[in-house]
């Protein structure tokens, strides 16, 4: 059996961006995000607010390898940064005076990772 591979290019530009820079920085939480969204997209997260909301506090920062739907709430405000958000999703983080931001700009305003937590 052919193992198949994403022919999404924003996702593979995505994987070789965090790869690099986990080897510059010796982040190796961006490596650990460049393997979760290197899996199939049926295998990878797809994450509701009301996860986020049970997992975190006001002002942490959360990545999501994979996708942000909208079922639930946010009480508070965080960051998040994921690949991918429904409208719904980013509706209530826009409510809750959350940000939203892609992993890339998570990336460049955290280079090193610190204080950043993977929600899968």
């Amino acid at each position: 059996m052919r193992k198949t591979k994403s022919t999404n290019p924003e996702l593979i530009n995505l994987i070789h961006f965090l790869k690099k820079q986990s080897r510059e920085k010796e982040a190796k939480i961006w490596s650990t995000v460049a393997g979760h969204l290197a899996k199939p997209r049926r295998n990878r997260a797809t994450v509701n607010l009301s996860r986020i909301n049970r997992h975190t506090q006001k002002s942490d920062t959360v990545v999501i390898p994979g996708k942000v739907l909208g079922a639930g709430t946010l009480n508070h405000s965080i960051t998040v940064a994921a690949f991918e958000a429904s409208g719904k999703a980013k509706g209530k983080i826009a409510v809750a005076k959350a940000k939203y931001l892609s992993i890339q700009e998570l990336v460049e305003k955290n280079p090193s990772g610190a204080k950043v937590k993977i929600i899968r």
